[in-house]
């Protein structure tokens, strides 16, 4: 790209972070977040990795995980039932092993997964699904992008602290805010530092600008914003009329 002066326009990694408020119907929100972290075997820049929770209601959010991941079969896509196929490589599925491996030696709960294959399968790249409890935010699953089925529940003590903590990554992709109460979902969607933020699991909309902040990348598919970045700007000076 630099030989030729091309544009680049990079769509990144992300950490992102799912705030669950204390009002939502929470076994909703969490089987539903869930599902969305481990879509497409948890290979999704924008998935909601991190689900942080009430921490009075930790234990509960954890329990209803879960059940949600313990539903989720792996295998060939072609076989009946498959929920989850392999990882793409077994460069990834080792990234993804050392990450699982850290989320343990590094004390978090671990809830449904872990490391290894599930047992019925011998071979090919497939991961456990995996949540996590307890995970603190100076562990390296709560920090690093895993890119596959893993699940960090973070409890939080204010929704203050749940958004500080939201936003203190190197990443800026997507956010998720779950609650009740919109007007308090559109102010905390106002104060997170990504490109994207959805709000009660709407539906996929392609008229809404697409990327990131930070490390997360520059510039933005879809809507007007993706067109404009193939359109080169003219400025002419002296347009106007000559005396």
């Amino acid at each position: 790209a630099a030989d030729t002066v091309k544009r680049v326009h990079q769509e990144l990694g992300g950490k992102s972070a799912n705030i669950l408020f204390p009002d939502v119907d929470l076994q909703r929100a969490v089987t539903k977040g869930v599902a969305g972290c481990f879509g497409n075997s948890g290979q999704s820049c924008n998935a909601p990795t991190r689900m942080f929770v009430p921490r009075d209601r930790h234990d509960e959010a954890a329990g209803y995980a879960r059940t949600a991941a313990e539903k989720l079969t792996v295998g060939p896509a072609d076989a009946p039932g498959t929920k989850l196929g392999p990882v793409v490589s077994q460069l990834q599925f080792d990234k993804i092993q050392d990450l699982i491996q850290s989320g343990i030696d590094e004390g978090a709960t671990l809830i449904a997964g872990g490391p290894g294959r599930p047992a019925e399968l011998n071979r090919g790249y497939y991961v456990r699904p995996t949540v996590f409890a307890n995970v603190t935010h100076d562990m390296r699953i709560a920090r690093e992008e895993i890119f596959g089925p893993v699940l960090s529940i973070m409890p939080y003590d204010t929704v203050e602290q749940a958004i500080e903590l939201a936003n203190d990554t190197v990443f800026g992709l997507a956010s998720y805010i779950q609650a009740k109460d919109i007007e308090k979902a559109r102010q905390a969607a106002a104060r997170m530092r990504s490109g994207n933020v959805y709000i009660n699991y709407p539906t996929w909309d392609a008229g809404l600008p697409f990327g990131g902040y930070k490390q997360s990348g520059n510039g933005r598919e879809y809507a007007e914003y993706g067109l404009e970045d193939f359109l080169e700007i003219k400025g002419i000076a002296g347009y106007a009329a000559a005396e």
